[in-house]
């Protein structure tokens, strides 16, 4: 079971990266960052983690009890309707 929700439940990590660069010389085009994905990990039919990763890199393990484990997984019930 895997989510893909890119800043779900109002994640701080901002896009805010390139702005504020003064000057008129054009920046160079930068490798677009892998999109964080969210995997649900289950045991006897019981989400017992939530994984935040990006690419194949494991940011974070979120309690699924927390609010923000709450909100991701209200999020991903919503969308899917299971």
């Amino acid at each position: 079971m895997a989510e893909n929700e890119n800043a779900a439940g109002g994640a701080t990590e901002g896009g805010a990266e390139g702005e504020g660069q003064a000057g008129g010389a054009a920046a160079a085009p930068q490798a677009a960052p892998e999109e964080i994905t969210y995997h649900a990990v289950e045991k006897d039919g019981q989400v017992t983690a939530i994984w935040e990763m990006q690419g194949r890199k494991h940011l974070r393990t979120i309690d699924p009890r927390s609010r923000q484990g709450q909100e991701i997984l209200r999020l991903y019930t919503a969308e899917h309707g299971e």
